[in-house]
């Protein structure tokens, strides 16, 4: 283990805090008090652009700290693992146009100020039918499926799947709030990260 695990672990554990913080109901009732319902209009949009520039500094990290590979896989395994990276990379691109790209980072409200006040859409089809959170999938599957593992990238992937765990917390008490008995339903018959071999019976 390298000393740069440690300081890019607790980069991560910082990342994830900051971006809840900004995520969190608290906070936005704050901006509200503070600049008036309007506000929300910018709230996600810049939530994104926060949530990428804050990033960098452990990707930074990551590029530039001493490390030490744990492990590289031969051909012809790291092919098929190139191949499940992909795949992780193409459901990242289908579950972000599934729920709209604009909707996703925010400029939807930016451009139409009445999005605020819409109840959101509820997405259970596609890849939601899979999993309740394919967007955390694709990208642990992106992350966790290369061939190759360094100290570093460890502690990275670490920090990044912890916070879509703990994040997916929240972020379930929100929809369960916002959807109530539609929402318990789904959960019930549908599994958070992994898609279950078999269906259950309605």
């Amino acid at each position: 283990m390298t000393a740069g695990f440690w300081w890019i672990l607790m980069s991560m554990i910082l990342y994830g805090g900051l971006h809840s913080l900004l995520a969190s109901r608290r906070f936005k009732a704050a901006l509200q008090r503070r600049f008036g319902f309007g506000i929300m209009r910018w709230h996600r949009f810049i939530f994104s652009i926060l949530g990428g520039l804050t990033l960098l500094p452990s990707l930074a990290l990551v590029a530039l700290l001493p490390d030490r590979q744990i492990y590289a896989i031969p051909p012809p395994f790291s092919s098929w693992l190139r191949l499940l990276q992909f795949a992780g990379l193409v459901g990242l691109v289908y579950g972000v146009l599934q729920t709209g790209f604009f909707n996703f980072i925010g400029l939807d409200r930016v451009f139409d100020p009445a999005v605020v006040d819409r109840t959101p859409q509820f997405i259970t089809g596609g890849l939601y039918r899979l999993v309740r959170h394919p967007l955390y999938t694709c990208t642990m599957l992106v992350l966790w499926a290369s061939p190759s593992l360094s100290w570093n990238r460890l502690a990275f992937n670490l920090g990044a799947s912890a916070y879509f765990v703990i994040g997916s917390i929240f972020e379930e008490q929100k929809l369960l709030d916002e959807f109530s008995g539609d929402y318990a339903a789904y959960r019930r018959r549908t599994q958070a990260f992994l898609p279950r071999l078999r269906r259950p019976r309605e």
